[in-house]
């Protein structure tokens, strides 16, 4: 019997975290969004893409991360434990609104300053002041919503109650989408009426699609956080059967049959609630837990049992050990290099562009090159990563 010993950390849990973080790297920073391939986009409404799993699996691990978390304190709940709760999930929800500000900051000054008339304070105090267009929600704010309404409920709720949690909030939801005909894409989706009342429609996403159509339909937005709340939770109960069960290979057979049965009863969902990520439905749910539950056992089993530790496994685990870190990292040098650059050949040109058209698009062409750039913009992070994972520095948020 192969034992997995709880009181050591799961190298095969860190290597799964860094392939999404690197995974959501990669998929957010094209060379350029006219130019990827179709695995590398999501889906423009329902079904889904290898890019559509990404996120969900970085909210299964977060639920896997919560019952390893909470069970070195048997679960209790404590004011202690709440106050740390509320202040880690405020600082991360605050962290998305400063990116957003920052993206919203870098586009305005650069709109602005071809503005002759603005002197320079003027333009950064406008640039600067432009709160009421600012989004509110995103992928980090999802994250910290989910993390402090799934962490009360582990440590408020019987755990037996979770799996019947988990059902009735997928089922109700899936009842609300289906009574307000809320399966299209539409500013009268009741996903997007809700998230407009509440946070305002110049707080919102646009969202953009093939037919030139603009819609004010936020992917990571209010009402559909509540399955995701669910997705959480589904992951809070993979984290128990791998730490329930010491024996590994024991534990990986409990983790592929809950995997498959997540997927089977996702894609029969899908036949009455289609798979759609950016409603965040409940079939979807279900089969990008199955998804990602299927390659955790198959994560462990290669690297927890057959041991296996070739540099693929320190590429990803240089991401894994500071996730969040890395993430807001890329976000931000995503930014910068978009608004920020120099004057070329008698024209201002962004870094990021004078990179790609003038460096990438030398040596390749068309979605070669996009990807290209991508895999380089992924690489430049990991070593950030790299260097904090051999100096053992971990960034807790």
């Amino acid at each position: 019997m192969t034992e997995l010993k709880t009181s050591k950390r799961l190298l095969s849990l860190d290597v799964y975290r860094g392939i999404t973080i690197a995974g959501m790297i990669l998929v957010n920073n094209p060379g350029s969004w006219g130019n990827i391939y179709t695995p590398l986009g999501h889906a423009e409404w329902n079904g889904l893409t290898p890019t559509d799993l990404v996120f969900p699996f970085f909210v299964l691990i977060m639920g896997i991360s919560m019952y390893i978390s909470y069970s070195k304190f048997n679960f209790a709940f404590s004011t202690n434990t709440f106050i740390k709760l509320l202040r880690r999930s405020s600082l991360i929800f605050l962290i998305g609104l400063f990116l957003h500000w920052c993206s919203l900051f870098l586009r305005g000054y650069h709109n602005l300053s071809a503005n002759e008339e603005l002197s320079f304070f003027q333009v950064i105090g406008q640039a600067a002041w432009n709160f009421e267009n600012i989004r509110i929600l995103g992928v980090l704010p999802r994250l910290a919503i989910i993390a402090f309404c799934g962490s009360m409920i582990i440590l408020l709720v019987n755990h037996k109650f979770i799996p019947w949690i988990i059902g009735i909030t997928l089922i109700l939801y899936w009842v609300i989408i289906g009574l307000t005909d809320s399966y299209m894409p539409s500013e009268d989706n009741i996903v997007a009426v809700i998230d407009r009342l509440i946070i305002g429609t110049n707080h919102m996403y646009t969202d953009h699609f093939s037919d030139g159509t603009k819609l004010k339909l936020d992917p990571e937005g209010l009402f559909s956080t509540i399955p995701a709340i669910a997705h959480v939770l589904i992951g809070f109960l993979i984290g128990k059967i791998v730490m329930q069960n010491p024996d590994r290979n024991e534990a990986i057979r409990k983790i592929m049959i809950a995997g498959a049965l997540l997927l089977f009863a996702g894609f029969l969902m899908n036949y009455g609630f289609p798979i759609n990520k950016k409603i965040w439905t409940s079939s979807f749910v279900l089969v990008t837990c199955g998804f990602g539950s299927l390659l955790f056992g198959v994560l462990i089993w290669i690297i927890d049992v057959k041991g296996k530790r070739g540099w693929i496994i320190t590429f990803f685990n240089s991401f894994g050990v500071n996730p969040m870190f890395i993430y807001i990292l890329a976000f931000f040098l995503s930014v910068l290099t978009a608004y920020i650059g120099f004057t070329y050949n008698g024209e201002w040109i962004a870094f990021k562009t004078f990179f790609y058209r003038h460096i990438i698009e030398s040596i390749f062409s068309g979605k070669l090159a996009s990807l290209v750039f991508a895999i380089l913009f992924v690489s430049a992070n990991w070593v950030v990563g790299h260097i904090l994972y051999k100096k053992k520095i971990y960034i807790k948020l």
